[in-house]
């Protein structure tokens, strides 16, 4: 009997139905923080779906025992699988003192965690690139065996630090991932008129790297391709650029109205190839999913988003005294 796509790459079926339920995790979280934002409970979402698997299928290549991570803003698929849990993002959400990445203090989307190897980001698009680039070159002088992986959206690709840090690592050879999640709109700008180029891809060649597009609805192929990447690091090849090409299936934010730059009609078709579906399909043509699992599966998530709001949503704010803590000295 011929090999299945995900044992080709050394994955077993219990490594694909926790990269299915990883990923459905993430959206029952966004899709319930959504619901508690219209609710007026929370003030703000910035949401993963449609870019669960590029996030997921990623994060499973790396090694989150050595490796560091620097996710943009909708990378909760990356930092469930780095070990956040759905309490965490949603004390997060809540904006309440528990919350693990800033203790209340940033915007959700501002993923942190030291002892998960998660680099904290900040409010102004691309930033973390350059960062990324000096984890690793810092990691090389210690002689350690890391590799750094640092998302970002098509619209940052554009940015200075996105140049600066290609270009440094590339330079020295240094071991970081740099992966372009493309939803196809920088906010409501669409990627026609950001590159003149085809591929965000297309520009790895300027800096000396292989650049490398995959579709970002497919985890196994976003895992191989991160995988080799990572491979490539740790032997002291250089970097790679990894773009994703997904859909944006919400709008930008919870601020934002998407029916001002794109029509129902392009959502709707989008959503034909939601990953969430589509790699179901995959798991149960190939007798890995079963209705029983996914049932179980579901149950188990709904009871895991369900407590997790319901402990942010009971938990303490901050002090209003702490308010200046990590700032300054203390």
């Amino acid at each position: 009997m011929a090999e299945l796509r995900h044992e080709q790459l050394g994955l077993t079926n219990e490594d694909v139905i926790h990269m299915y339920r990883t990923m459905l995790l993430a959206r029952k979280i966004d899709e319930r923080m959504w619901l508690l934002n219209r609710a007026g409970k929370i003030p703000f979402v910035i949401s993963c779906q449609g870019q669960e698997a590029a996030q997921v299928g990623a994060a499973m290549a790396l090694d989150n025992e050595k490796d560091f991570v620097l996710p943009y803003y909708r990378d909760m698929g990356v930092v469930l699988q780095f070990g956040m849990t759905a309490k965490d993002l949603m004390l997060s959400g809540f904006a309440k003192a528990e919350d693990p990445n800033s203790g209340g203090r940033q915007m959700p989307g501002h993923f942190g965690s030291k002892k998960l190897r998660i680099v904290t980001g900040s409010s102004p698009v691309t930033t973390q690139v350059p960062h990324a680039v000096g984890i690793a070159l810092g990691g090389r002088m210690e002689g350690k065996d890391l590799v750094t992986f640092t998302t970002f959206g098509e619209g940052s690709s554009n940015q200075g630090d996105f140049h600066e840090g290609a270009n440094f690592a590339s330079v020295h050879k240094l071991p970081v991932i740099f992966m372009c999640e493309n939803n196809k709109y920088a906010i409501s700008v669409p990627i026609s008129k950001q590159l003149a180029c085809v591929n965000v891809s297309d520009r790895a060649i300027g800096y000396g790297m292989p650049g490398v597009t995959v579709d970002g609805n497919d985890p196994l192929a976003v895992y191989e391709a991160v995988k080799e990447a990572a491979d490539r690091g740790r032997r002291g090849e250089g970097p790679t650029l990894v773009e994703t090409v997904a859909y944006r299936l919400t709008p930008h934010s919870s601020d934002d109205d998407d029916r001002a730059y794109r029509t129902r009609e392009e959502v709707e078709e989008a959503k034909a190839k939601d990953p969430i579906h589509t790699f179901a399909a995959y798991l149960k043509e190939n007798n890995i999913l079963t209705e029983e699992l996914e049932k179980q599966i579901t149950d188990e998530i709904q009871k895991e988003v369900d407590e997790a709001t319901e402990y942010a949503e009971n938990a303490k704010y901050a002090d209003p005294e702490s308010a200046l803590l990590h700032v300054y000295a203390e």
